[in-house]
């Protein structure tokens, strides 16, 4: 083993330890990358930065684009609208149907888009028609997961895929070369989550509204001067006899109690910790009795508004929920901090913390509100303009869940241009008349030429850590090439092989990828075994293709850990499953395609 290798191997487990107890985000991982190469000569500067212009991380980005049109034309809410229709189904034929329509869509559009469109529509219907969003949200998950896997667009871990095998002499996958075996694994996993579904958690009305849930809003008021409360004990104001309202706090100048009891006297300026739904925080918000706490910052600003445009009245203020997404900014972050900074003019007024174990009431009422942190799947309810809520949009790795104003209604005429370039894209790249790279530039500029895409807006909603991961990680695999250090792992799982059938040696490929998968970004994965398992297969004088697609589609498969794919992480946040579900029912859906998937294709040998 030579110096070089060595130190591809040292960068490789680093990066593997970094991905996985997530020190940093996955940009400032792929940024260390490209130093780390570039420093130690293992690339030169040419290489260290030709992921940023590989063809593979631009398609990822025309995609996202035109994904982001199709969203923001209403497309994808439309061709999802169907669900509204199918409530009245049992609940048995109506989550088999809502899989297949899931992977369709996502065979075409990016599978994140896809996931958090039905997200929305499934948290409405849950809420109109009582259907249990614990019996959906994973089986979603999983499905725009095998969607993607089904056409070369799918999912930007193929295009990946195929850009590492073409630069390494294999041939180029067609849109629709593995369609089969994708179609064939959606149809299982299909089969195989309707079964386990019984096993999904169903949501419980009582927990619900079980007052110390920590699904509902935590937030801060305080008791105004002139106030109806002032001198009254808790027990006899409508804080205690509103069940869906609870008191975790009462900080009064220094002194603070937790969990006040119900014949503490209200005074002037006193700040209440409050628990409560939606609905009643909303309720509140208006209250003149008491006001939801800002900082004096926010006061001021606030007054300076009325002041400069008097006719701005309180029913022109709307509310707005939040999803955090993994990659935000925002993460981090507490209600404080938020605050203090501009977050497109809307005013944070409460946090919603995803539910688990650590979270519980005890915790958050020994911790002052202001300091609760945001993280992955939380919610933050904020303040804004109506005529300014569409600004929001322009937030990275944050979705609209609800908003109390309806939407301006969508152009229709840019919702059938949209479509109608979504199907151009499709067709020139399934076709061959041009490559998918190509047909997706071409997408784009036709959405720029119709004004149905603004590029101000696109700016600010691309997820950029998913372009700079790819960008770091393809010099990686270049650099595992340029040492030799692909070969060097390949002719030791040669040894290992040598003489065993060809069933066995695409089964341990396929094992491989999908275990690192579970830990590392499978775009990372991707990169990381391509090489390999290429040079594992002209070692042992075997076709290609059985060994990328084992990469390909072990590398997507992350099922079995919320981790590893980034729709499951957001499943994961909403706080309705534990890691034994994604463990127990991924884990049982991972082995079944892992056995199926190795014998069909090892058949291509």
């Amino acid at each position: 083993m030579t110096t070089e290798i060595i130190l591809v191997f040292s960068i490789l487990f680093v990066t593997i330890i970094l991905f996985a107890f997530e020190i940093f985000t996955v940009d400032k991982i792929a940024m260390l990358i490209i130093a780390s190469l570039a420093l130690t000569g293992l690339v030169n500067p040419e290489e260290a930065i030709s992921g940023f212009s590989n063809t593979a991380t631009i398609t990822v980005l025309s995609l996202m684009i035109i994904a982001l049109a199709l969203e923001d034309n209403g497309v994808i809410a439309s061709l999802a609208r169907l669900l509204k229709n199918l409530h009245i189904l049992p609940l048995f034929l109506l989550l088999p149907v809502l899989m297949f329509i899931t992977g369709g869509i996502s065979a075409f559009i990016n599978t994140t888009a896809v996931v958090i469109v039905f997200i929305k529509i499934i948290s409405e219907l849950s809420k109109r028609f009582n259907l249990s969003q614990g019996k959906l949200l994973l089986p979603i998950s999983f499905a725009g997961i095998l969607g993607g896997s089904c056409t070369l667009m799918g999912t930007s871990t193929n295009l990946i895929v195929n850009s590492v095998a073409k630069d390494l002499g294999a041939e180029r996958f067609s849109f629709f070369e593995f369609t089969f075996f994708g179609s064939f694994f959606l149809v299982v996993g299909i089969i195989v989550i309707t079964i386990a579904s019984k096993w999904l958690p169903k949501d419980s009305k009582e927990d619900l509204q079980d007052a110390y849930d920590l699904d509902n809003y935590v937030t801060t008021v305080v008791i105004n001067e002139d106030s109806d409360l002032i001198d009254k004990k808790i027990e006899d104001t409508f804080l205690y006899t509103n069940p869906e309202i609870s008191i975790l706090k009462l900080n009064r100048g220094k002194q603070t109690t937790n969990a006040p009891g119900r014949y503490i006297t209200l005074k002037a300026k006193d700040k209440l910790v409050l628990m409560c739904d939606l609905e009643n925080l909303a309720k509140l918000n208006e209250a003149k009795d008491l006001s939801v706490h800002k900082t004096k910052e926010n006061f001021q600003k606030k007054e300076e508004e009325v002041d400069a445009d008097s006719s701005k009245k309180q029913e022109d203020i709307g509310l707005v929920e939040l999803l955090i997404l993994p990659g935000s900014i925002l993460i981090g972050k507490t209600l404080k901090q938020l605050r203090k900074q501009t977050l497109q003019n809307a005013l944070p007024i409460a946090i919603k913390k995803r539910r688990n174990i650590r979270n519980t009431k005890e915790r958050l009422v020994r911790k002052n509100i202001e300091q609760i942190t945001l993280k992955p799947g939380d919610r933050l309810l904020v303040e804004i303009p109506k005529d300014e809520i569409n600004q929001l949009n322009e937030m990275e790795n944050v979705a609209i869940l609800r908003e109390h104003e309806t939407k301006p209604s969508v152009d229709r005429k840019k919702r059938s241009i949209s479509f109608a370039i979504l199907i151009l894209v499709v067709g020139l790249a399934a076709s061959g008349v041009l490559s998918i790279l190509i047909s997706a530039i071409t997408g784009v500029g036709l959405l720029l030429l119709t004004r149905c895409l603004d590029l101000n807006d696109v700016y600010h909603r691309i997820n950029w850590q998913v372009i700079f991961l790819l960008a770091g990680m393809i010099p990686l695999g270049i650099a595992m090439n340029n040492t030799g250090a692909d070969k060097w792992i390949s002719d030791h799982l040669l040894d290992i092989l040598s003489g065993q059938s060809n069933i066995i040696i695409i089964g341990l490929i396929f094992l491989i990828t999908m275990l690192m998968s579970s830990v590392v970004s499978n775009n990372a994965t991707a990169i990381i075994m391509t090489p390999i398992a290429i040079a594992v297969a002209v070692g042992l004088d075997l076709a290609m293709k059985p060994f990328i697609l084992a990469v390909l589609f072990g590398a997507n498969f992350s099922f079995f850990t919320p981790m590893g794919y980034q729709t499951n992480t957001l499943i994961y946040g909403m706080g309705f499953y534990k890691f034994k579900h994604f463990f127990i029912i991924g884990g049982i859906l991972s082995i079944i395609l892992w056995i199926l998937g190795t014998f069909m294709l090892s058949t291509l040998f």
